[in-house]
């Protein structure tokens, strides 16, 4: 029986509970799962690539480890399909949480699918409590200097939290209560 080999692509800035929630669950139905860190300078990342690489990886060892599969992390800049073809990925593991979602993969599958038929795009939703998880709102929460605890594990919650304390966000000492940027607590309400 051949390999299976899946490629799980994102930007990954920062992984968050519901990126490993999917990487969990599609290593149940891969022998072996790549995962592509897209270069995507556009978005303006917090993180650089080499960072993103690094904790995507620190993030799956333990999930490849207790799924007794393979997973490698790689970064890209090139057409998602030409990378597909690179790794050797007969699928194309997609996360899907709400509506919107479904309508942009919905349009790139179409597009995907007239460069190269052979690969099949797999949808796997999201679970119940990662369904509003999206890496752009946990990057707000914590420039506000926000507890993001809930959707980042604490090694991602710590290097988050060091980018923005660089850049003069407050957090306080313990239970993470926000406070302004000047490091004045807000008025109570």
């Amino acid at each position: 029986m051949a390999k299976r080999i899946g490629l799980y692509p994102g930007t990954f800035d920062p992984i968050t509970n519901g990126h490993l929630d999917i990487i969990r669950r599609a290593t149940k139905l891969l022998d072996h799962l790549v995962i592509g860190v897209a270069i995507n300078e556009g978005k303006g990342p917090l993180f650089p690539l080499d960072e993103r690489v690094e904790l995507v990886r620190h993030e799956v060892a333990a999930i490849a480890k207790e799924a007794g599969v393979t997973i490698s992390v790689e970064p890209f800049d090139i057409l998602l399909m030409h990378f597909a073809e690179k790794v050797g990925a007969q699928f194309i593991i997609r996360g899907l949480r709400a509506v919107s979602d479904f309508d942009y993969e919905f349009q790139m599958t179409s597009m995907n699918m007239a460069l190269n038929r052979d690969i099949e795009m797999v949808f796997l939703m999201a679970g119940g409590k990662y369904q509003a998880i999206a890496s752009r709102l946990v990057k707000e929460i914590a420039s506000l200097g926000g507890d993001i605890s809930h959707f980042t594990s604490p090694y991602v919650a710590e290097r988050i939290r060091e980018k923005f304390t660089a850049q003069g966000v407050k957090f306080a000492p313990g239970k993470v209560v926000p406070m302004k940027r000047n490091g004045a607590k807000p008025k109570p309400k």
